[in-house]
């Protein structure tokens, strides 16, 4: 089993009092990571499947007299896909009011669907953390840093969903099904989606337009959709972790765009698998948005990993000079362009680095990316 990092911070907190819960799409590895933590942890487990109809029966409109029983002697009782269990928020704060020895862990493919559930039963008692595709820094504590160096094109375009990485030679076809599982399973669940050809249309127009500001209102169009519906699904896409979203920042200067946005895809497999372009990078025009996809991507785990809780924006003005990615940390300001070719060397514009307290300007190519998201 590859090592995911989150798996010790989890195994830190067990035994402090508080739920642990656990987002991520579905087949990024959350059951594995939980079957790690329970044999790491030394601690009896119980494990129930919110997709299995029995356990569902068995956590849904439970006393705590019951839930003594159905747990027995066991110290620690694990709940995978748990947004499917009714009123699952009263059955966790039960669990952890009424059971004081027992820890408990949930996972859900849904923020939008587990968050509604849990948010005001467990407030202040519960640990967040989302689990992501396999980051670049799992795979070279798997391999190497040479090896994965090696297969930087092949995750460009592959990613790093765990079974993606585990199964060479058959990406293609596993990326169809898992894609397929996640907007056509999932995300049509969700909300009672009425126009799922609507929806992929309007995810196929996010993939093309990755690293771009975005207009809702021509996302609509595109998608043929009204602009409240599209709205609307935005919030689910990024609620079930297809996509996240940059805003702009705009604080100093007149000439800012200061309402804009740009979508990013939490894995570059699932953007390809979208638009169903599989080619080699050499065969390819789109390796700028490739490339700036995966580096926002592998931030983000890379942030999460070191505990980095900044803030994210792009900066653009309507002048056309911009900055791909800007990281806010304590009032200070680090400033990001994303340039596959090392021999490009784009120049940072003195309009932003004047307006702002900038610490640092990097641009980060394929020869220094590791600095980047390790």
């Amino acid at each position: 089993m590859i090592s995911r990092t989150i798996s010790q911070k989890i195994l830190d907190r067990l035994g402090d009092g508080k739920v642990i819960i656990l987002y991520g799409s579905r087949l990024v590895g959350k059951t594995t990571l939980l079957q790690h933590i329970a044999s790491q942890s030394n601690i009896p487990v119980e494990f129930f499947n919110g997709d299995e109809p029995d356990d569902r029966k068995s956590l849904t409109e439970v006393s705590s007299t019951e839930l003594r029983r159905l747990i027995g002697q066991n110290k620690l009782v694990i709940i995978d896909e748990a947004q499917r269990i009714k009123n699952i928020g009263i059955t966790l704060k039960l669990l952890t009011d009424q059971l004081k020895d027992l820890q408990v862990i949930a996972t859900g493919s849904s923020s939008f669907e587990l968050a509604n559930e849990i948010n005001e039963p467990l407030t202040g008692r519960k640990w967040e953390y989302q689990v992501y595709p396999m980051s670049t820094s799992e795979l070279i504590s798997d391999t190497s840093q040479r090896e994965e160096q090696r297969l930087l094109s092949h995750r460009l375009i592959y990613g790093y969903y765990p079974e993606i990485v585990t199964s060479p030679g058959s990406e293609e076809e596993l990326l169809t099904v898992i894609t397929n599982s996640l907007l056509y399973k999932d995300i049509l669940s969700l909300d009672n989606i009425k126009k799922p050809a609507a929806l992929e249309k309007l995810v196929q127009s996010l993939a093309f337009q990755v690293g771009s500001e975005v207009s809702i209102s021509e996302l609509s169009q595109q998608a043929s959709i009204d602009f409240h519906t599209t709205e609307r699904y935005l919030d689910l896409l990024k609620k079930a972790f297809i996509i996240f979203e940059l805003r702009s920042l705009s604080r100093n200067l007149r000439n800012e765009i200061k309402k804009s946005k740009k979508f990013y895809f939490f894995d570059n497999g699932i953007r390809n698998a979208v638009i169903r372009q599989f080619q080699s990078i050499e065969y390819r025009n789109d390796i700028g948005a490739l490339w700036e996809n995966y580096l926002v991507s592998e931030r983000q785990k890379r942030n999460q990993n070191h505990s980095y809780d900044c803030n994210t924006y792009f900066w653009r003005t309507h002048a056309q000079q911009e900055i791909d990615y800007i990281e806010e940390y304590n009032a200070k300001i680090e400033a990001f362009e994303f340039k596959c070719n090392p021999n490009k060397k784009p120049k940072f514009p003195a309009s932003f680095t004047k307006a702002y307290d900038v610490k640092n300007t990097t641009t980060v190519n394929s020869n220094n990316h590791l600095d980047f998201v390790l």
